[in-house]
């Protein structure tokens, strides 16, 4: 699969979302099978292009090609130039945000609210694509709610006016992240347009991902949720797409090397202080649904410095190995499990 010129690993991609996929999240996630990943969303508002926040939203030093921004605004010609920005930084990728369905995005009419204006959005496509040289992609959503569904129309707009390609959320900015995502209307948009279509919402398996690809004959799926705290769904997907086949569970020290990975890429990125504040909701997803995990996430909140979340991570998996090779999702007997892990944190301890 290509964007413009750039072609791609597979057809696995992650999801651009707030406060997770920064440049640490992107590239792990990017070396653990995704074949695409999108930073998140960076306001188009010139005077927040120097903040911290936007400074490290926009960073993409080192990371694996090909490297997409997501902009998000709703005046066309300062996503013009926001898009101008982060191409001179090296952007080689500008994908807009009219999906976002947060009320403080909404309330300035940015993300999913511009749905309800389609002039203004063809004038946004329009603007942006006509001021940079590389690939410009839309990620939106089916509608406003669920009684002004106009995806149909929004991806003719998008195709006339140069996308390069789009991803559809199977939701409605009404719907947010609640209920099922429905599939039906990226079906129809993959029918009706020529450009590429990528599929998300409740990509959570690899047997989703094959049903969806099947169900819309899209491009592509987009993950979002699932790959909180198991990157490495990427490679799980891609491989059942291009196999039929599972692969295993990763190994418990496989995780324990890509989580230091990660921890420490995490810190460097955002200093001492607030990298191990930010970490913990990274390793409360890492730990969620494995025996002992909920117990170990609230004391290791607790914990203020970065050694000594590293080593308290290092504890609790190496308690987990003590069950096994493999992570052990989904244990019948979760009580007695987490048992063996408490008795094997203690026996570390001592």
């Amino acid at each position: 699969m290509h964007i413009g010129p750039y072609q791609l690993l597979n057809n696995v991609f992650v999801a651009p979302m707030a406060g997770v996929t920064d440049r640490p999240f992107r590239q792990l996630c990017k070396e653990l099978g995704a074949g695409y990943a999108v930073s998140e969303m960076a306001a188009s508002n010139p005077r927040l292009w120097a903040s911290e926040k936007s400074t490290r939203r926009i960073d993409h030093a080192g990371e694996m090609e090909p490297k997409a921004v997501q902009i998000a605004g709703a005046i066309p010609q300062e996503l013009a130039e926001c898009a101008q920005f982060n191409v001179a930084k090296g952007a080689q990728i500008i994908d807009i945000n009219m999906g976002c369905p947060v009320k403080k995005v909404c309330n300035n009419w940015c993300g999913s609210s511009l749905l309800q204006n389609e002039p203004l959005v063809a004038e946004i496509l329009h603007a942006v694509v006509q001021a940079v040289d590389v690939p410009v992609t839309l990620k939106f959503r089916t509608g406003w709610d669920r009684a002004n569904k106009n995806a149909l129309r929004i991806a003719r707009i998008a195709e006339d006016a140069g996308i390069a390609m789009l991803t559809l959320h199977g939701r409605t900015r009404a719907d947010r992240y609640e209920g099922e995502a429905e599939y039906d209307t990226i079906a129809a948009v993959k029918a009706s347009v020529k450009i590429p279509v990528v599929a998300n919402g409740d990509i959570t398996t690899p047997e989703k991902a094959r049903d969806v690809l099947a169900y819309t004959k899209a491009d592509a799926v987009m993950i979002g949720r699932a790959a909180q705290g198991r990157p490495w769904i990427c490679r799980e997907v891609d491989h059942f797409l291009k196999t039929g086949t599972h692969l295993p569970p990763p190994l418990v020290a496989e995780v324990v090397h890509l989580m230091r990975q990660h921890l420490q890429a995490h810190y460097a990125f955002y200093g001492d202080f607030m990298g191990v504040r930010t970490a913990r909701k990274h390793i409360g997803w890492y730990v969620r649904d494995l025996p002992g995990g909920e117990d170990f996430r609230q004391q290791m909140n607790l914990i203020e410095s970065c050694p000594q979340q590293l080593e308290a991570v290092a504890q609790f998996f190496a308690a987990q190995e003590r069950l096994g090779p493999r992570l052990r999702y989904g244990l019948r007997d979760e009580v007695e499990a987490i048992r063996e892990v408490a008795e094997a944190q203690q026996a570390l301890a001592a």
